[in-house]
């Protein structure tokens, strides 16, 4: 497991969240209970601190960082999808930070926000809760309706329950060489794309 302790400052990790033994957490990392970081992530504590808090997700290949005297944050039921980038920032409780976006440094995002997929948020950009957040620069384009925030909790529950699951059953394992007879079926989930 890549833990790494700098200038005598050790990551923090609840005994119920569950870090992938591929992601790198270094120096003043602090991960809540509950939370989810993915395969891949990389949260580098060296310069400013970084916080996940109760029952966040960080998920695979993301990238948090932030300058010195800085602290990312990333509050309760915060949803950071594949391949993003947080750097010196604020995520609001139960925002959505969609799949490779980047989120400058002294970002705020509001809570229940929706930050789309491969949108760019400047520095020092803010947006007021439940907004849904585009392009490149991101944009405030409307309100999030409550069909979406609802979606959004849905997914991050899931998220909830992948860490729980990841804790008593993911191990490592060497890979058959053939697709067995009674092969067993993940657990269908009713969490399906927004369209």
């Amino acid at each position: 497991m890549p833990y790494y302790k700098i200038d005598s400052v050790t990551p923090v990790v609840h005994p119920s969240a569950y870090v992938h033994p591929t992601a790198t957490l270094i120096g003043d990392v602090i991960i809540g209970e509950g939370c989810y970081v993915g395969p891949g992530a990389c949260l580098r504590g060296d310069f400013g601190r970084i916080t996940m808090e109760e029952e966040s997700n960080i998920q695979d290949n993301c990238v948090v960082h932030g300058f010195s005297d800085s602290h990312t944050i990333i509050r309760k039921h915060g949803h950071i999808g594949h391949g993003a980038v947080l750097h010196g920032c604020i995520i609001g409780e139960d925002a959505l930070i969609g799949m490779n976006s980047v989120i400058m440094d002294y970002a705020e995002i509001g809570e229940g926000s929706i930050i789309a997929a491969s949108s760019f948020i400047k520095n020092r950009f803010t947006c007021p809760p439940r907004s849904l957040v585009m392009g490149a620069p991101g944009k405030i384009v409307r309100s999030v309706t409550d069909d979406e925030l609802k979606w959004k909790q849905t997914g991050t529950q899931e998220y909830i329950e992948l860490s729980k699951r990841c804790l008593t059953s993911m191990v490592e394992c060497i890979p058959l060489n053939a697709i067995e007879e009674d092969r067993p079926a993940l657990q269908s989930r009713s969490h399906q794309p927004k369209n």
